[in-house]
C-alpha cells in the first residue's frame, strides 16, 4: 500500500522529531468517547485525534520515511495502565516522541546515553493516583512481518498484543520514594486541581501541549516554589544503570 497524496505532503512537512511531537501536541488527544480505538498512522491522520499508543504508531511511520527505523519504547505498569512511544536515536542519543494525558509522558531530547536511560526518565512521572513503570522494552515494529500496522482501516489490535507480549526489561524503582512522589502527587492535585510538571530532568523534555503549561511555576504541596517534586523527595529514584 502506498501513501496518498495529502499523507505524502504531511510527511514531508514533519521531517524531524521535534516537527512530529509539535504536530502531536496540537491534535486532540483521543479519550475514546466512543469506546476502544487502536488506530493506524492512516487512521490517525483521517481521524484527526490520537492516544498514546496511535501516537507512537503515527510517529514511527512518519519518521520511518526519514530514515528512522520504527522504534517504540513500551512500558509495563503496576496498574496495567500502559505507555507507548516513539524512540530515536540522533547524534547517537536516544530520544523519543509521545502523546499522553499526562504532561510528564511527552517526548524527550536526544540527550540519553542508553535506552534505558531514557525509560527511567520516565519513572517519576509516570507516578499518579496507581500508576508506577515496573519494565520496559524497545521494538522493531518490523519484527510484525507483513502486518499492516502502518495504513489499517481498521483497528490494529495484533499491534498491541504483540507489544504485550514482548519481553521488557525489569526497572527496579525505590518503593519508599515512589510511595512518597505518590502522596506528593496527591496532595499537589488536591491542592490545584491540576497535574504537576516541575519534575527533576524537566530540562530534557520535548515542548509539552499547552494545555498543561498553566501547572508551570507552580510549586507542590509541601515544596517550596522552584524546588521539584523529585528533588524534595527523601529516596534516591530508580537508578539508569
Amino acid at each position: 500500500m502506498r501513501f496518498t497524496a495529502s499523507e505524502w505532503r504531511l510527511i514531508s512537512r514533519l521531517s524531524t522529531p521535534a516537527k512530529v511531537q509539535a504536530y502531536l501536541n496540537a491534535l486532540r488527544y483521543n479519550t475514546e468517547p466512543g469506546g476502544e480505538t487502536l488506530r493506524s498512522f492512516r487512521g490517525v491522520v483521517r481521524a484527526g485525534t490520537a492516544h498514546c499508543f496511535e501516537a507512537a504508531m503515527f510517529a514511527a511511520v512518519v519518521l520511518e520515511q526519514h530514515g528512522y527505523p520504527p522504534l517504540v519504547l513500551s512500558f509495563e505498569s503496576i496498574d496495567r495502565l500502559d505507555h507507548v512511544l516513539f524512540a530515536y536515536q540522533q547524534g547517537g542519543a536516544w530520544g523519543s516522541v509521545a502523546r499522553s494525558r499526562d504532561p510528564g509522558l511527552h517526548g524527550r531530547k536526544p540527550v540519553f546515553a542508553t535506552p534505558r536511560a531514557l525509560a527511567v526518565s520516565y519513572v517519576e512521572p509516570y507516578v499518579d493516583f496507581t500508576g508506577g513503570v515496573t519494565g520496559y522494552a524497545v521494538v522493531d515494529m518490523r519484527q510484525m512481518g507483513d502486518y499492516d500496522w502502518r495504513f489499517s482501516r481498521r483497528f490494529v489490535w495484533p499491534a498491541e498484543q504483540f507489544l504485550l507480549d514482548y519481553p521488557h526489561r525489569h526497572i527496579k524503582t525505590n518503593a519508599a520514594h515512589i510511595a512518597d512522589l505518590r502522596r506528593r502527587y496527591r496532595a499537589f492535585r488536591k491542592m490545584h486541581g491540576i497535574k504537576p510538571v516541575d519534575y527533576k530532568g524537566r530540562e530534557k523534555w520535548t515542548p509539552i501541549p499547552e494545555e498543561f503549561l498553566r501547572a508551570e511555576g507552580i510549586g507542590f504541596a509541601g515544596v517550596s516554589p522552584g524546588r521539584s517534586l523529585a528533588s524534595a523527595s527523601r529516596s534516591a529514584p530508580a537508578s539508569p544503570a
